[in-house]
């Protein structure tokens, strides 16, 4: 059985910092590409960054670039979001999820976790 598990949400100021980790189970991790995506109340569920199955690439939303880093640590089963100088409006439920074969920025992945909240404060 396939679980993802996101951790490191919390509560923070603008300009603040946090380090999001989805922990993977049931599947082989390193032939998975692997996103976040994020669903603000009332909105739809929008990527963030992915990284593909052998760690090279690596894509952003035009909004985190620069702000956000996405890596992956085969050894560990785990995928991470390094974010920094967050803004109110990077608040939402952060989501990390699983793609057999190549990334894509759509939802179209395999797996999902259960999401993180993540509260910027002006």
């Amino acid at each position: 059985q396939v679980q993802l598990g996101e951790s490191g949400g919390g509560l923070v100021q603008a300009g603040g910092s946090l380090r999001l980790s989805c922990a993977a189970s049931g599947l082989t991790f390193g032939r998975y590409a692997m996103a976040w995506f994020r669903q603000a109340p009332g909105k739809e569920r929008d990527f963030v960054a992915a990284v593909s199955w052998i760690g090279g690439s690596t894509v952003y939303t035009d909004s985190v670039k620069g702000r956000f880093t996405i890596s992956r640590d085969s050894a560990k089963n785990t995928l991470y979001l390094e974010m920094n100088n967050l803004k109110p409006e990077d608040t939402a439920v952060y989501y990390c999820a699983a793609r057999r074969g190549a990334l894509v920025l759509t939802t179209e992945y395999d797996y999902w976790g259960q999401g993180t909240q993540v509260t910027v404060s002006s």
